[in-house]
């Protein structure tokens, strides 16, 4: 019988994989984090701005789910595994959250925003510390950064007057 051993799919060692994981960890959650919230919004979301909204928060969601799935991949490519069940979604992230009712398009976007701006952060973060550690993770967290930036004026552009 032969066995199988997980071995990383690069040849970066431990050191690498595990600074890695501290700083896309947090951003696998918080993305995870915006996916849920952004469609609890999206079924939610009341007001004259419907339509405009609930269709741009399926987006967000996409690309939120999207931003995670290529973080998680890229930690467990480097030979680590990712905890992003619910439960340690909800212990370990810190997004304000949409109400769990109806709520009018202004409130869900604002709510929406400050969510992302919270996992923009953590991403800015990853990309500052993961400058001398593994510069493919850091290229991962810019391209996140840019897809959540992109979302975030999309979604302000309602708001500005």
């Amino acid at each position: 019988m032969t066995k199988t051993q997980t071995t990383p799919a690069t040849a970066a060692g431990p050191e690498v994989a595990a600074g890695s994981a501290q700083f896309l960890t947090p951003v696998t959650l918080g993305l995870q984090a915006l996916a849920v919230n952004g469609k609890q919004a999206h079924w939610n979301v009341r007001g004259a701005n419907f339509i405009a909204i609930h269709e741009l928060l399926d987006s967000v969601v996409a690309h939120a789910q999207a931003g995670a799935d290529e973080a998680a991949e890229r930690i467990v490519a480097l030979g680590l595994p990712i905890d992003a069940r619910l439960g340690t979604i909800a212990e370990k992230t810190t997004a304000t959250g949409v109400a769990a009712g109806f709520s009018q398009w202004d409130d869900i976007v604002r709510a929406v925003i400050a969510d992302m701006d919270v996992v923009i952060a953590d991403v800015q973060a990853a990309i500052d510390g993961l400058d001398e550690i593994d510069l493919t993770s850091q290229d991962i967290a810019i391209g996140i950064k840019a897809s959540l930036e992109k979302d975030r004026w999309f979604l302000f552009a309602h708001l500005a007057g």
